[in-house]
């Protein structure tokens, strides 16, 4: 599939993106710094006689102004419970989402850390400890506005836009039969577990999204916020095989439990969450395939081989989805 020459986001000169932040009242010092992001357009901006901070530009057409404010309502509600998370900066106006020439954009501090190393159990049970209490947060009151995780968005509808557009005619037989067992599994799976309350989670909480500093956890990049099992943000801080997954899960919900309620029967949602990712994941690559960034940046994707692989990862998500789910010891 061709994509465009043109894209919105090229318009993002390093000239806009400061013009754009000083008509919050800053002065830039001319020094602008692309951070990696692809969703969106994320700068490291440096402002006259203090620290730099960094500007976010929201793709057009992906989250609406309420989506995004809901996003931002969770991030002070945190900040306001002292939790170590990176929420948008205000004007003072007490606004946090801007517009500027057909942007939209918000402003964060900088925020300093290094990744995690999420391989120690003391740092995981840590890392319990943090979305417990941001889980406590989470589950006060509902989102209005953002989406659901669940198999329609991240499962069928992910599946009908590759079977219809980008699988090779050589792997679409195999592709829509494999899909088709997967998405029967995983719909079958999500209707006997005892109706799991969707909360108000990070989302995307993988190690890229944490940065360590002062011995302790800092939560950043909440755009993929919204109403999901709680396990969705447990999860993804697992790595390795099965033991060695489940001593990680018992740090994790050791520390979890000290301020939220850990329900056991989520952990039948693992595999489920894991498969949900990649099928979507797909899709949004896919989906985005138009943004130039896209093929400079993923370019084995929408290959023969990528495909290949993506259908053999499929049939070992298959395998695992009939396996009995991780128990905490």
């Amino acid at each position: 599939m061709s994509h465009s020459l043109e894209h919105p986001f090229d318009r993002l000169t390093p000239d806009f993106i400061m013009d754009a932040v000083e008509s919050q009242g800053y002065r830039c010092d001319c020094r602008t710094f692309a951070l990696n992001s692809y969703e969106n357009r994320v700068y490291q901006v440096g402002i006259e006689d203090t620290e730099p901070i960094i500007a976010k530009f929201y793709r057009p057409d992906r989250w609406n102004d309420a989506q995004i404010l809901e996003e931002h309502l969770l991030c002070f509600e945190l900040t306001d419970h002292e939790l170590p998370v990176v929420a948008p900066l205000k004007n003072s106006q007490d606004e946090s989402l801007f517009e500027y020439n057909g942007f939209r954009f918000s402003l964060f501090p900088r925020q300093g850390g290094h990744a995690p190393e999420l391989d120690n159990l003391h740092n995981l049970f840590t890392m319990g400890r943090l979305l417990g209490r941001i889980h406590l947060v989470g589950a006060s009151r509902p989102f209005l506005q953002r989406p659901q995780l669940d198999s329609r968005s991240f499962g069928h509808e992910s599946v009908k836009l590759i079977s219809e557009q980008f699988i090779p005619a050589e792997y679409k037989a195999a592709y829509d039969s494999l899909t088709d067992d997967l998405l029967k599994a995983i719909d079958q799976i999500m209707a006997r577990i005892n109706n799991p309350r969707p909360i108000r989670v990070h989302g995307d909480c993988h190690s890229g999204n944490i940065l360590w500093r002062s011995e302790a956890p800092h939560l950043v990049d909440f755009d993929d916020t919204r109403s999901a099992p709680a396990i969705q943000d447990l999860w993804m801080l697992l790595s390795g095989d099965r033991q060695r997954q489940m001593n990680q899960l018992s740090e994790i919900v050791e520390g979890y439990s000290e301020f939220y309620d850990f329900h056991p029967e989520e952990l039948q949602l693992v595999e489920v969450l894991r498969t949900l990712r990649m099928l979507h994941y797909s899709a949004w690559l896919a989906r985005r395939w138009e943004d130039p960034t896209f093929p400079r940046n993923f370019p084995w994707f929408n290959t023969p081989s990528y495909w290949g692989e993506h259908i053999l990862e499929l049939r070992e998500q298959f395998a695992a989805l009939q396996e009995e789910p991780l128990q905490l010891l």
